[in-house]
C-alpha cells in the first residue's frame, strides 16, 4: 500500500509523485490512501524557513482538532513553539506506525518506535462537523 511512497526521493518543496519533502508526503498520502481532503501545498515552505513552516502548520491545525494518534492523523513534532517536522499516521500489520520523509528517504516504524525520536509530537485530525456525522 505504502510501496510508491516509500521509493520516492527526499526533495524540499516537492509534492510527488516521486520526490516529497516531509508536508508532501503526510498530504498525498492522507488523501490519495485514506480519501482525506487535500490540504493545501505550501509548496514555496522550505526546510530553511521554520518560522514560515510553523505559520502554516498552525493554520492548517486550526481547522483541526487534537487527537491521540489514530489513522490519518497528522503528527507535528515540535521543538518548544516551532514546528520543525510532519508526518501521518498510518496503519501497517494491523498496528498504527508513523510515515515519514526526511531528507535520509522515506520510513514507516511502529508508533512507539516513531514517537521515541522526539520530545514532542501532537496529533491533529479533520474535524467532524455534526452534518456529517
Amino acid at each position: 500500500m505504502f510501496d510508491s511512497y516509500l521509493t520516492a526521493t527526499y526533495e524540499d518543496g516537492g509534492r510527488g509523485p516521486a520526490r516529497f519533502d516531509c508536508w508532501g508526503m503526510a498530504r498525498a498520502v492522507r488523501h490519495e490512501v485514506y480519501g482525506l481532503r487535500l490540504l493545501p501545498s505550501w509548496g514555496y515552505v522550505r526546510n530553511t524557513m521554520p518560522m514560515e513552516f510553523t505559520r502554516a502548520v498552525n493554520h492548517e491545525a486550526a481547522g483541526m482538532e487534537r487527537c491521540d494518534p489514530e489513522v490519518g492523523a497528522i503528527a507535528c513534532v515540535w521543538r518548544g513553539d516551532i514546528c520543525i517536522h510532519v508526518a501521518l499516521i498510518v496503519e501497517a500489520e494491523g498496528r498504527l506506525h508513523g510515515l515519514e520523509m526526511k531528507p535520509s528517504g522515506a520510513t514507516i516504524k511502529p508508533l512507539r518506535r516513531f514517537q521515541d525520536q522526539y520530545l514532542k509530537v501532537s496529533y491533529h485530525r479533520d474535524r467532524i462537523l455534526p452534518e456529517q456525522a
